[in-house]
């Protein structure tokens, strides 16, 4: 009996550390976003670089998580609603991965984007478009540590605001475009960064679906249907989007 409370004591404590470990990772990539969407706006180069140096600690959260993970299924065999925490932190682990490289490629078309003429309002539009994702995301990890599906559906729903935000900062993009060819290369970089914010909503939405399918050992029943309408998916190459 001893060895068996020692066991499931040890399992306990495989599960609170790598739980840890995710909520430190979205913590990270919750000022990845913010400090993204900053730079771009107040044209700082600086804090743009720190926001790619930055995503070195969020791959390597990410590997770290991966690796524990795959030592806890290895030696414990967890079960039922265990096997479900272990399988959500990698999912959601993978998610926040790539929200981290989405804004590090913010970044890096800031870094461009401050040797040319600012077009309009937009990077304040884009930053508050970020706000809004980055408070989506501590919403979905608050409903992960509460068990809170109600609040990751909440969450789900609200991604539908940042597809309308997204497909009116296009059309905005399109207009100075018409207007001055000159504006052409600045936007297409622009609308590259609205469409990796709009990314960033849909991962924190799968984030808010592994927090459903924890609470509720279900999946949310119905699929979400996309609220963006917009085709312009080609722009100046700065490498793969997420890279």
């Amino acid at each position: 009996m001893n060895e068996k409370r020692h066991i499931v004591s040890a399992f306990d404590r495989d599960l609170e550390g790598i739980q840890a470990q995710i909520m430190k990772m979205g913590g990270l990539v919750e000022d990845a976003i913010l400090n993204a969407a900053l730079s771009l706006e107040t044209r700082d180069e600086e804090l743009a670089m720190k926001v790619r140096d930055g995503d070195k600690a969020i791959d390597k959260l990410d590997e770290m998580l991966n690796e524990e993970a795959a030592r806890v299924l290895a030696l414990r065999a967890p079960t039922a609603s265990d096997l479900r925490v272990v399988l959500s932190v990698m999912r959601m682990s993978a998610n926040l991965e790539r929200m981290g490289d989405l804004s590090k490629n913010i970044a890096k078309r800031t870094t461009v984007l401050v040797q040319m003429q600012p077009i309009g309002s937009t990077t304040s539009a884009l930053r508050r478009m970020a706000r809004e994702v980055q408070n989506m995301l501590k919403d979905a990890l608050d409903s992960y540590i509460q068990r809170d599906a109600a609040l990751a559906m909440d969450v789900i729903e609200r991604d539908s605001d940042i597809d309308q935000m997204y497909n009116a900062l296009f059309r905005e993009f399109l207009t100075f475009m018409m207007e001055d060819p000159r504006n052409i290369t600045a936007c297409m970089h622009l609308h590259f960064i609205a469409k990796n914010i709009e990314r960033m909503g849909d991962h924190v939405t799968s984030i808010a679906e592994q927090v459903v399918f924890l609470a509720t050992g279900k999946m949310p029943d119905e699929a979400r249907v996309k609220a963006d309408r917009t085709s312009l998916d080609k722009g100046p190459d700065l490498g793969p989007e997420e890279d």
